[in-house]
């Protein structure tokens, strides 16, 4: 009696390759697109982050003023960004301190009492004067007297008239 239970060797049908082909060949897809969308996520919060940074570093300027002189000229900008705690005073005019004179910045918000805010550098086009956000808040006039070198006494008034005064705005950010 023979075995007619013979193992007969497995045949794979031709089409059955060109599906297993194709599944590889997908799965590569698929693995290098995944790889590329990651790569581009992490390029994507680089940029962000740098951004950002970058942003932080633009100056925001909240408080702005144009004084005037008598004439109604404009004489000097003021801008003031509370991220550098420095007020810019640009002057506008060619106008020069005298070889004794000082230009003194005031709060004139109080016209019968005025309060130094500080004496600019002589002949700088572009002054900074240091201050605060808070030191600024209440203010909404300013003046800039021409005053003896080095600025006028500590509790002392300006002298008067005032060569610039105007308006201090707070802007929205």
């Amino acid at each position: 009696m023979t075995d007619s239970t013979q193992a007969t060797p497995e045949v794979i049908p031709p089409y059955t390759t060109g599906w297993r082909l194709t599944a590889i060949i997908l799965m590569v897809v698929v693995a290098v697109g995944a790889a590329t969308g990651v790569g581009m996520y992490e390029m994507f919060n680089a940029q962000m982050t740098h951004l950002q940074a970058k942003l932080k570093n633009v100056p925001q300027t909240k408080y702005v003023a144009v004084l005037v002189d008598s004439q109604q000229a404009p004489g000097m900008l003021v801008t003031f960004d509370p991220q550098d705690g420095q007020l810019m005073l640009q002057r506008l005019t060619d106008i020069k301190e005298g070889q004794n004179d000082s230009m003194q910045l005031w709060d004139n918000s109080d016209s019968a009492k005025p309060v130094s805010l500080g004496v600019l550098t002589p002949k700088i086009r572009t002054a900074q004067l240091p201050m605060t956000e808070k030191s600024l808040s209440k203010v909404t006039q300013l003046a800039i007297s021409v005053e003896n070198r080095g600025g006028a006494e500590a509790g002392k008034p300006p002298l008067l008239p005032y060569l610039y005064a105007g308006a201090l705005v707070q802007k929205a950010l």
